[in-house]
């Protein structure tokens, strides 16, 4: 995985930096594990716009991946690697030795002819999934359930990883993306490895034009709005806008908006650092 710069032969090919997608091996998915996806272009059932900046970018499929891993101690082999439009990571397909196919959130490392497995029989080799119980401590994590059979919700996103750094009772003790530390039931499932295409973080979109491929319309800034729209607007002249906050008026940096009384907040052994 790597990115390359472009010749700046117009001015917004000067500073982009993209994917090289070395590790792509197809450009046609699945089709029996595609379906279309819809547009709302940010409005509801009722034809009200309830999300601004939304709407456009180019029209996507999607891909059906097996969050939850639980074809157990059937061996696969890895038949591509494909790029998904809906997320950042790579995506993997699996034929299955019973001859089901299956996408997967694609790790580091992972390649053509590999063999994967999950379940009881699963070792710790890039790509299997296994239970927290059955995981070396120390071992590199992702795509992790947080509730058994749940299916994989942490670390799923492009070069995303988490810890495994030990076990307390029923518990592991995982250190998050984010550094923060906390404590997961060992009967739920995790990837070996981290997530594949870690590179994204330094793709450069060079122009206006690829946010609108991507659905992204142009947002306006709190400051150019007026009083009654945000709590930042008018003023006389180009006025500052004052604290930096939100259109309902919380304040937009350093200010915890997390519920204090939350449910999983025992589960969180030390808080994430800035």
């Amino acid at each position: 995985m790597a990115v390359r710069k472009l010749k700046p032969t117009t001015p917004s090919q000067r500073f982009r930096v993209v994917n090289s997608f070395q590790e792509v091996t197809t450009n046609k998915p699945e089709k029996g594990l595609t379906k279309g996806k819809g547009k709302s272009g940010g409005r509801n059932n009722t034809g009200k716009m309830t999300m601004r900046y939304v709407g456009g970018g180019h029209k996507r499929k999607l891909r059906a991946i097996d969050f939850k891993r639980d074809k157990d101690n059937v061996p696969a082999k890895v038949a591509t690697i494909e790029y998904d439009p809906n997320r950042t990571a790579r995506i993997a397909l699996l034929h299955y030795a019973d001859g089901d196919k299956r996408y997967i959130i694609a790790p580091n490392g992972l390649k053509v002819g590999d063999s994967v497995i999950s379940g009881s029989e699963a070792t710790p080799e890039v790509g299997n999934c296994m239970l927290l119980k059955d995981i070396p401590l120390g071992s590199v994590v992702s795509c992790i359930e947080m509730r058994p059979g749940q299916g994989a919700i942490m670390a799923r996103s492009a070069g995303s990883f988490a810890q495994l750094v030990a076990r307390d009772g029923k518990y592991a003790v995982l250190k998050m993306p984010s550094s923060e530390v906390r404590l997961v039931l060992i009967t739920c499932k995790a990837m070996i490895g981290a997530v594949s295409n870690s590179d994204h973080a330094l793709e450069v979109s060079g122009k206006a034009g690829r946010s609108r491929w991507l659905g992204r319309r142009p947002r306006t800034r709190g400051v150019a709005m007026n009083p009654v729209d945000h709590p930042m607007g008018g003023g006389e002249g180009r006025a500052s806008g004052g604290h930096p906050r939100s259109r309902k008026g919380l304040p937009a940096k350093g200010y915890k908006t997390r519920y204090k009384k939350k449910a999983s907040n025992r589960f969180i052994v030390e808080r994430r650092k800035k």
